[in-house]
């Protein structure tokens, strides 16, 4: 959640009714996820951009909002994600596709249970991963877990059913979790230095020749690893 509700649904009724300060308070609530889920769908180059249009409009549009701080949410999303939509199109881009949506819809819908190892994550390096992920599987992903919007509101900033939603958002964060754990694997392995990149000391096997020391083996994260 982006802070308290009860606080950002006040927030948003003082600004409907002009005050300066309260849409501050909901900008500087709302914005920094926001920008994260638009750097999910144009990358990083532009999303500044499209966050500023997005703005313009959630604030020209704002007297015809209504609705709490979750709706809220959801309803800046959609904006977002329209006009992320419209720059892609002036690109001459699409987003990747992520698959068969009908695919989705026939799993059964799973709960977001790698979503709190997000929050201890670095919000830009998590955002990096989040982009290898097909499209539909970092939407969802970020509307869920970055954006805070629960399964319906952001089935609605999708045009999809909230089982779908959960669907992706549950293989995006399986997903999530392996890459995470090659990062940190990564990062471990420049941490320790060069001697880790070495060839392993040699011993005799059996018939004279050479064999390694020994071997480590590991294995991906997963999400109850997380």
């Amino acid at each position: 959640m982006l802070g308290d509700d009860a606080e950002l649904t006040a927030a948003v009724l003082a600004a409907q009714d002009g005050d300066e300060n309260a849409f501050r308070t909901v900008y500087r609530a709302v914005h920094p996820r926001l920008l994260g889920y638009i750097r999910t769908l144009v990358g990083e180059p532009d999303a500044e951009d499209v966050a500023s249009e997005s703005w313009l409009q959630i604030a020209r549009d704002l007297d015809r909002f209504s609705g709490d701080a979750d709706r809220f949410r959801g309803w800046a999303a959609r904006i977002a994600r329209n006009r992320s939509l419209d720059h892609i199109r002036m690109r001459g881009r699409r987003p990747a596709s992520g698959g068969d949506e009908s695919e989705l819809m026939e799993e059964p819908a799973a709960s977001d249970t790698a979503g709190e190892a997000l929050e201890s994550l670095a919000t830009g390096r998590t955002l990096s991963l989040i982009a290898q992920l097909p499209q539909d599987q970092a939407e969802a992903v970020v509307l869920r877990v970055v954006v805070g919007l629960d399964a319906k509101s952001a089935a609605r900033t999708l045009g999809k059913r909230p089982g779908a939603v959960r669907t992706a958002a549950h293989r995006g964060l399986r997903r999530l979790a392996e890459l995470v754990g090659a990062d940190h694997a990564a990062q471990d392995t420049v941490a320790a230095g060069p001697e880790l990149g070495a060839v392993p000391a040699q011993r005799p096997g059996r018939d004279g020749e050479a064999a390694p020391a020994g071997v480590t083996h590991s294995r991906p994260w997963t999400q109850k690893d997380m």
